[in-house]
């Protein structure tokens, strides 16, 4: 476990970085019913496929000024011509593969509010509406997937989206609170339950 000046016991995956820390302390496993801060979230995970988390926080700013804020109408109407532009953009993961995932990803979002009411609805369907708060007492105990991001995966791929693998669904279940895998002793673990 990391332990901060402060005294504060946190997973040891954050290290160091201020960064890192901040978004383990303030957003990781915070559940989210908000359609934008989840299609967001969707992008980024996407976007980390192959490299660090930490390398995509810090392009952050950029993906959100990039994608409009992460408001999936205006995303979906994004072109070709968008893509390229994107492509040129350092702030960003420049790859077209995953650039043009996050637009037709908006577009399968857009149907799922249709048929769902919400992408949140949809979502968190694939947990009985509650968080899951399985008992992690080291971070080797924590899976690369599980059956839920397994399904999630499944019936995402099964709506056409791109880079929703099973891994990176659980890593988004993680961020988007759908899951609170912070391990035994840290400070935020079971805290979106008290906050």
């Amino acid at each position: 476990m990391a332990v901060s000046p402060a005294g504060r016991v946190r997973c040891p995956w954050c290290g160091e970085d201020p960064l890192y820390r901040a978004y383990h302390d303030e957003e990781w496993g915070v559940p989210s019913r908000d359609d934008r801060h989840l299609f967001e979230l969707l992008v980024l995970e996407g976007a980390q496929a192959g490299l660090s988390w930490i390398t995509v926080l810090r392009k952050r700013e950029a993906y959100r000024r990039a994608f409009e804020g992460f408001d999936p109408a205006k995303v979906a109407a994004f072109g070709p011509e968008r893509i390229e532009a994107m492509l040129q953009d350092p702030g960003l993961v420049r790859n077209r593969a995953k650039l043009a995932s996050a637009v037709s990803n908006a577009r399968g979002v857009l149907d799922l509010q249709r048929e769902y009411g919400s992408f949140a609805a949809y979502l968190w369907s694939f947990v009985g509406g509650r968080q899951l708060r399985p008992v992690r007492r080291a971070l080797a105990e924590v899976p690369a997937e599980t059956p839920e991001s397994r399904a999630l995966s499944k019936d995402l791929k099964r709506r056409g989206f791109k880079f929703v693998g099973p891994t990176i669904m659980y890593a988004f279940m993680q961020a988007a609170g759908l899951v609170d895998d912070h391990i035994e002793g840290c400070w935020r673990r079971g805290a979106a339950a008290r906050d």
